[in-house]
This record gives structure tokens, sequence and C-alpha cells, in this order.
């Protein structure tokens, strides 16, 4: 199955900016407009200070592999021959040393799942799987 063929992610009202900029191979994050907080995933109420108000900044696309699972389910028929392969999830370099957890996940994308290890540092990669969806992988650096 190629890229293009897979089911594609589906945009919510916290998280469409955050699709729009992949698309435009920018890396975002939501930033409290309240008490200065970085977060991710998108949400609507600040976890810190319960704050509405927020605005998207861009961060760097640099990260270092927190977890990873090496995926064997057949979950889709239509992905059967790429089991088994590897997703990771990153705590990104822009949260450091500021206290904000920021995690993302993704596929690895070389898929070789060998070179894992906790601490690694990765990169963010922008796929552009057609002329309206992009993806972010993550690439060792």
């Amino acid at each position: 199955m190629t890229l293009a063929q897979r089911p594609r992610p589906e945009a919510d009202r916290d998280s469409a900016p955050w699709w729009a900029a992949v698309r435009r191979h920018e890396l975002t994050v939501q930033r409290c407009e309240g008490c200065g907080a970085l977060r991710f995933p998108a949400r609507a109420i600040c976890n810190r200070c319960r704050s509405r108000s927020y605005a998207w900044e861009p961060v760097e696309g640099t990260a270092r592999v927190y977890s990873w699972i090496i995926n064997h389910q057949v979950f889709m028929r239509s992905m059967a021959d790429e089991v088994p392969f590897p997703i990771v999830l990153v705590r990104l370099d822009a949260g450091l040393g500021q206290g904000d957890d920021l995690l993302m996940y993704g596929n690895l994308a070389d898929g070789d799942a060998e070179v894992l290890r906790a601490g690694l540092p990765v990169e963010a990669v922008f796929v552009d799987v057609d002329d309206e969806t992009t993806v972010v992988h993550w690439r060792p650096r």
C-alpha cells in the first residue's frame, strides 16, 4: 500500500490550525496567552491556568525519542504488508528547560527500528501525501 492510499487524518476544531501549518511544512504548538505555557496536542483550555486564549507558535522540528512501539498488529488489511513498523513518541526540544512537556508521535521516517533508543535525537520530516494532506515523520539526526 502506498502512502497515498492510506486513510487520512481528520482535523477537528482544535487541531485544524496545526494540520494547516504542517501542510506548509511548519511545526507549531499552542502558547497559552494567560500563563505562557506551550502545549501540544491542541486543546481549547490551558491545563495550567484554564485560559481559553492561545496563539499558535512555530517551533524547531527537533526532538528526542521518549518511547516507541513496534506495531505487529494488522489493524487495517490494506496495511498488512507494512507490519511490523515502528511508531515513535518524541519529546520536542522546544519545551525543554521551560517545564513544558511537549510530546508528539509519528512514524519513523526510514522505518529502521534497530536505531531506536531512548534519547535518540530526531528531526521532523514533512511528507506530502497528496495535494491536500501532509504528515509528520521523525528521522534520526
